[in-house]
């Protein structure tokens, strides 16, 4: 006491300060996280993917591959008309250019429908049940085509509903990004978004690629089902291309109840609809319109287009011209195109900005497509080529786009307001399918 009172007033401030500085501060981990990182159970205690502490490496990246093999499965189901309307007339469906369309179009409808509900579920089921639920649900639609196609007297009625219900492969899309998003920091956010997105659009060229080939021969185990026959009695199996996928989608399930686990993220309905005041999620909106609602829409119908115009629908085959391009040899092309892109361009958008993709995207796009539209009334089969080759640049350009949209949401937003903001775009975008196919 006495050797303070003669210290100098700038002396105690300093000692004050020097123990001060020499004493150790609380952790910040036991500051901010009163709860330890816990991981044994169904539900994860402690979690946060920002504190290296309270993060799991090996746990978001086992639940972004188990809920992207079930997205794949899922734009399998997507897709399935797309890859099964262009065979139905020939195998004695008795149904219009005008009525395949719509078939193609219906997904899209109910996949935007169905993603403005998946949006609020990430937070209400958790992981776990949201992937195994939504796995489950696949095999509904899948397992109508499969008999459908069987009877060349089913309503079109039918038919429509049951296009209508593959819209769910699509709408689960707007409930694994959210709930992927999750668990993985924001620096990772554009390269695990981006990997899920990309992997899972696979699905879109996976079911136009396999489809065809699939209807080529009797699968093992179901070679009693009669073949359908084309109109030079060929035979052709066009029910394996809805079947095929039916076991997949119970593994996805079986994986899903087992290894994943739930983040605690709790937020009621009004919570989540915050996002709608965020002008943010309105500009990323129109941007992911821009790029995957025209990226699907185009896919979804790339083959009957290929058909009407160049094919054999078209009007050069009314004028007698002879090796027409057929829609199902190209109709992969795109959505490949488009996913492996979006998965490449994931890390870029992380290191540069996902802002500048965008631009890129839109620019590539609207000049891609008016080269594109130069062709759509062709006197000669050899416009397919420049044709071709513009949509596929189209593609490309959609590709970029998609991993700069997702880049910028979580990055922009907080983030419970990035998962709603994720969910919604997306949904919007889903509409892209029934927009191009009624148009």
């Amino acid at each position: 006491m006495v050797g303070d009172r003669c210290r100098p007033a700038g002396s105690r401030d300093r000692t004050t300060r020097s123990n001060a500085a020499s004493r150790p501060s609380p952790a910040p981990d036991a500051a901010s996280h009163p709860t330890a990182l816990g991981t044994s159970g169904r539900v994860l205690a402690g979690w946060d993917p920002e504190d290296p502490a309270h993060w799991d490496k090996a746990i978001a990246w086992r639940t972004l591959a188990i809920s992207t093999f079930s997205m794949v499965i899922a734009f399998c189901v997507f897709f399935l008309v797309s890859a099964i309307a262009p065979k139905l007339r020939l195998i004695g469906f008795d149904l219009t250019p005008g009525q395949l369309y719509w078939l193609t179009a219906m997904p899209g409808l109910s996949g935007g429908l169905i993603r403005l509900v998946y949006m609020f579920l990430p937070p209400i089921l958790g992981t776990r049940k949201l992937v195994g639920i939504s796995s489950l649900l696949y095999v509904i639609p899948m397992l109508g085509w499969f008999f459908a196609v069987q009877d060349t007297s089913t309503p079109y009625a039918v038919l429509l509903v049951l296009s209508f219900m593959c819209g769910i492969g699509g709408g689960t899309f707007s409930g694994y990004m959210p709930s992927t998003g999750y668990f993985f920091p924001k620096r990772l956010s554009g390269t695990a978004l981006n990997l899920q997105a990309g992997i899972g659009n696979l699905g879109m060229s996976l079911i136009q690629l396999a489809g065809p080939w699939l209807m080529g021969f009797g699968l093992l185990g179901i070679t009693f089902i009669a073949p359908q026959r084309q109109a030079d009695d060929t035979a052709i199996f066009v029910h394996n291309a809805a079947i095929f996928f039916v076991p997949w989608a119970l593994a996805a399930a079986a994986l899903a109840f087992t290894l994943l686990k739930d983040v605690p993220v709790t937020a009621n309905i009004r919570a989540q609809l915050s996002f709608f005041s965020n002008p943010n999620t309105w500009y990323m909106t129109m941007l992911y319109v821009l790029t995957f609602g025209l990226f699907s829409g185009f896919a979804a119908q790339f083959g009957l287009l290929v058909n009407n115009t160049f094919g054999a629908s078209s009007p050069l085959a009314e004028q007698g011209f002879d090796n027409l391009p057929l829609g199902a040899t190209y109709a992969f092309l795109g959505p490949l195109i488009g996913s492996v892109v979006r998965m490449a361009w994931g890390p870029l958008c992380d290191r540069f900005s996902g802002g500048l993709w965008t631009f890129i995207s839109a620019l590539g796009m609207a000049v891609t497509l008016a080269w594109a539209s130069l062709y759509m009334h062709p006197d000669s089969p050899a416009e397919f080529t420049p044709f071709l080759w513009a949509m596929l640049a189209m593609f490309f350009f959609a590709g970029i786009g998609n991993a700069g949209t997702f880049k910028q949401m979580p990055m922009i937003m907080p983030r419970l307001q990035a998962g709603g903001a994720i969910g919604f775009t997306a949904a919007i975008a889903c509409f892209g399918p029934f927009f191009v196919g009624v148009a």
